[in-house]
């Protein structure tokens, strides 16, 4: 079953359950980090309500280059500590920003975009780069959605090799 669009959903638990059984699936028998990382930011552009931007940055040649995205051109190239996925990347922390006007150096590729979150990839010590969902609403992420944003990073990072340079 395909999980439906998140809108102020009174069991969030329950649709990141679905939505990540339904990444499983779509990654299940494939390896290769680059297509399983773009249907997992198609799945989350698909189904999160209330969101203008959902994809990932990985670390390559020690910065995060954009990789697979739904929403607005992004930003290309983000150092290590700098803006909220620089800073994730950096501290290899989630970060949940429920006003991104208010986060020091927040680097704004969408001026829609209100709140965020980021969430570290890290597989055997080694930074592989960033899930980044953006919304056009103020504290639109809670920890319902880190636990089951969280997961859903970690479900794509345990299929796949990941052999591009660091």
């Amino acid at each position: 079953m395909r999980p439906t669009p998140q809108n102020n959903a009174t069991d969030k638990p329950a649709f990141y359950r679905l939505l990540n059984q339904h990444l499983s699936s779509l990654v299940e028998g494939e390896r290769d980090w680059l297509a399983n990382a773009a249907n997992a930011c198609a799945l989350l552009g698909n189904t999160l309500a209330r969101v203008n931007w959902a994809g990932f940055y990985f670390y390559k040649g020690g910065e995060l280059v954009v990789g697979p995205f739904q929403g607005k051109p992004a930003c290309v190239r983000i150092a290590l500590g700098k803006g909220v996925c620089g800073k994730s990347a950096a501290d290899r922390a989630t970060i949940i920003v429920p006003d991104v006007h208010q986060f020091p150096g927040h680097i704004a590729c969408d001026a829609a975009s209100q709140s965020e979150i980021v969430i570290p990839m890290i597989v055997d010590d080694r930074l592989l780069g960033v899930l980044d969902v953006d919304s056009p609403d103020l504290a639109r992420f809670d920890h319902d959605d880190q636990k089951g944003l969280e997961t859903f990073a970690d479900v794509l990072v345990r299929s796949c090799i990941w052999n591009f340079p660091r």
